[in-house]
């Protein structure tokens, strides 16, 4: 997501607190309501502005991806057995996630498989997601948008704040 989206939310909540003129050593009381239009408008505009983006990235890579009621999107790029993903199974993963700008952060062929139980958590909510999609031994891709990611404030390692990742993964069938 672009640095300048941190700023215009900065933007947006201080041209709520200094629209008025206000005599020194007072406040003037913003309202609930007011503070509330404000975080709308710009979680609005940065939820749009990822969605461009997601887009872009689609159809500059010519993906036809599914895209589910959160906002996950998944390809399966390669079918493996007909045995669904249930909740309560470990999986194991190879992978590599990116930035929707392609810089690598994380990789099982640096920093090892990934294995979790499906349901426990302890993962991105979009990549628990999608496993209700994908069988044992597929290979996807998936684009997770930052609010079913990261968040906010990225993994305080190598993700950044608001950035969208795209998975490749590899589900290893090993049951």
């Amino acid at each position: 997501m672009k640095n300048y989206c941190k700023y215009l939310i900065l933007l947006l909540l201080l041209s709520v607190f200094s629209c008025e003129e206000k005599p020194e050593g007072q406040q003037i009381p913003v309202s609930k309501n007011e503070m509330k239009n404000s975080m709308e408008t710009a979680n609005r505009y940065l939820l749009n502005e990822e969605e461009e983006d997601i887009a872009n990235y689609i159809k500059r890579h010519g993906l036809e991806m599914t895209s589910t009621g959160t906002g996950l999107r998944y390809q399966i790029v390669k079918q493996g057995s007909e045995k669904r993903i249930e909740k309560g199974e470990k999986v194991t993963l190879e992978y590599e996630v990116c930035s929707i700008a392609g810089d690598v952060f994380y990789s099982s062929e640096n920093d090892g498989l990934k294995s979790f139980v499906v349901g426990e958590g302890g993962v991105e909510s979009g990549l628990e997601e999608a496993m209700n999609y994908l069988h044992r031994g597929d290979v996807a891709k998936l684009i997770i948008p930052f609010h079913l990611a990261y968040g906010l404030h990225g993994d305080d390692k190598r993700i950044p704040e608001y950035a969208t990742l795209v998975y490749t993964i590899k589900i290893i069938d090993n049951q």
